[in-house]
């Protein structure tokens, strides 16, 4: 049975979330988990600045790092980037998984696009391509038991670094920190003018299930993906600074 939801925008310096939730103290959940994850990820960041910088796959130690720091390196090694690409969708998890472990069964932590989630129903998720005409679109997402992940990156929208022309760039995959540098490298080989086609080369890889790429007018998808439906989406939200 379909039951109230509890929603809230959350804001801790450059995390802007909004967390869908059944109970509130699965909110509470989710937003002392990110104030854990930034510190712990801030810290090591002020040990090694270069750490937030790189754009290239990090290649020092991390014996001692904490897992934030582990899950960002090993996705963004794994698409052949720097491991800030997957700092907004590994926070989603693990505010997810904190949720999780406060009981959530249907739980959405959507991190400026990133979007880590559990569902024990169907959820209608949107996608915004910013100025394209291609709108109104949404995946009709079935529940899901374990956490998974819903990543979107874009050369128009927003404020992370992309070097593509794509207007959106979506990967679908349970590896959510994977998912979400994925999506960055599917939007960095999104050209001008080449067939959209051939930028999912990059994330042709047995942990991702599918991906769409929306530029202009133009709309190609891979692999497998949940059914696209018509929705009359709510701009408020949309989650961006």
């Amino acid at each position: 049975m379909v039951t109230d939801l509890f929603r809230e925008r959350f804001r801790l310096k450059q995390t802007i979330v909004t967390i869908t939730a059944q109970k509130r103290d699965h909110l509470e959940a989710a937003k002392e988990e990110i104030k854990v994850q930034r510190a712990l990820l801030e810290e090591y960041i002020r040990e090694d600045p270069f750490f937030m910088l790189t754009l290239e796959p990090y290649d020092l130690p991390i014996d001692e790092a904490p897992p934030i720091v582990e899950e960002m390196v090993r996705a963004g090694s794994a698409v052949g980037i720097g491991p800030m690409s997957a700092v907004a969708g590994t926070i989603a998890r693990f505010a997810l998984e904190a949720m999780i472990g406060a009981g959530a069964t249907h739980a959405i932590v959507d991190n400026g696009g990133d979007v880590a989630l559990v569902t024990d129903r169907m959820v209608l998720m949107g996608i915004y391509a910013g100025s394209s005409p291609l709108k109104n679109l949404a995946f009709e997402i079935p529940p899901l038991a374990k956490p998974f992940g819903i990543c979107t990156s874009s050369g128009t929208v927003g404020p992370s670094i992309s070097f593509g022309s794509a207007d959106a760039a979506i990967v679908f995959s349970e590896d959510v920190p994977l998912a979400d540098a994925a999506a960055t490298a599917l939007g960095n080989a999104v050209g001008d003018d080449s067939p959209l086609a051939v930028s999912f080369s990059v994330v042709d890889r047995p942990e991702i299930e599918g991906a769409l790429v929306i530029r202009g007018e133009e709309m190609a998808l891979w692999g497998d993906l949940p059914p696209l439906r018509r929705a009359n989406l709510r701009s408020d939200l949309i989650t961006r600074a």
